[in-house]
């Protein structure tokens, strides 16, 4: 495994050179847009009520929670490992089947298409809690009523808005030069409706039956992505809001533990805006990351190298006076 022990402080994104309003990619149709996001969003929390009943009535078979493991794992590796350290922030490379590979994984976690994935959350780095920034939970009002806004704002209520997604040309031109990234891009649709029928298929191969299909595309599929959904949507929240400063940032970041296994590693996230192109998010061992075990399982076997990781001695230049080891 060869291993880039390089300290980089700033994330592989445009520098923030022009104006906030220059660099807004437009929408098409507005009003389809949030509908299709209020599908996407209300529909898992309706099939989580099917799913309490399933609890509820003693209809929960093993099969459905084997079927909701593999894809919770499969898609989430697709955004944490694929979509975040990969294509946004380039801590690592890879075979190109690989990269496709992690690129319909994480189109089939429905969190929409990866070049508007990566281009949001680049221009999110680059303005991180700042006027700029997509998702900032911050700069919505005073007190409690202020905070919870920011929160509402950060976790959910940005998806329905369009007036500071990031500009394909300006935040993905790599992306927007790749022709099977554009093609898988310009196929999302294709690879969110495949994760679906994966889900059934895999009810139907381990449980046997129809109905385990059917049961199978409920958990593998809606209550996969309520539960996932909501977990990315908490690290753009709760991790810019609360946790731990290891790290001296410009921005309002923390590290939450209790979001780590869940988040596969993301919720280090102060640890993440210090060092964005690091591919290891916890960088001591008690902080589980399982993003970063997966990028290194990968380089051990010869499908990824350069795995960017900032020094141990170099770490510490980072932290403010008085924090708390990292």
């Amino acid at each position: 495994m060869k291993t880039r022990n390089t300290l980089e402080t700033t994330p592989a994104v445009p520098a923030a050179t022009a104006t906030v309003r220059d660099d807004i990619q437009p929408c098409e149709s507005e009003n389809l847009d949030r509908f299709v996001t209020g599908l996407v969003t209300v529909l898992p929390f309706l099939a989580l009520g099917l799913a309490g009943w399933q609890l509820w009535n003693n209809l929960l078979h093993v099969s459905d929670l084997i079927v909701l493991v593999i894809m919770y794992t499969l898609t989430t590796l697709g955004i944490t490992v694929g979509f975040h350290r990969l294509f946004t922030h380039r801590s690592f490379q890879a075979k190109p089947w690989v990269r496709a590979t992690l690129a319909i994984l994480g189109s089939a976690a429905i969190e929409g298409p990866i070049i508007s994935w990566v281009s949001d959350h680049r221009k999110h780095h680059a303005f991180s809690d700042e006027e700029g920034d997509p998702h900032s939970p911050h700069g919505h009002g005073d007190g409690v009523t202020g905070q919870l806004k920011g929160l509402w704002h950060a976790h959910l209520g940005w998806i329905f808005q369009h007036d500071q997604r990031g500009s394909h040309e300006r935040y993905a031109p790599d992306l927007m030069r790749d022709p099977t990234i554009v093609w898988i891009n310009s196929t999302f649709l294709v690879w969110a409706i495949g994760g679906l029928v994966m889900s059934f298929l895999l009810g139907w191969l381990i449980g046997g039956t129809l109905a385990a299909g059917l049961t199978g595309l409920l958990w593998g599929g809606a209550v996969r992505m309520f539960l996932l959904h909501h977990v990315t949507y908490s690290i753009n929240s709760i991790c810019h809001v609360f946790g731990n400063r290891a790290y001296d940032t410009s921005d309002h970041s923390g590290n939450v533990p209790w979001l780590a296994i869940a988040s596969f590693g993301e919720s280090w996230h102060n640890n993440h805006h210090a060092f964005p192109t690091s591919a290891h998010h916890g960088l001591k061992r008690r902080q589980i990351d399982l993003s970063a075990l997966v990028i290194d399982g990968l380089a051990r076997l010869g499908l990824a190298w350069d795995v960017k990781r900032p020094k141990d001695e170099q770490r510490p230049f980072k932290r403010p006076s008085g924090a708390p080891t990292a």
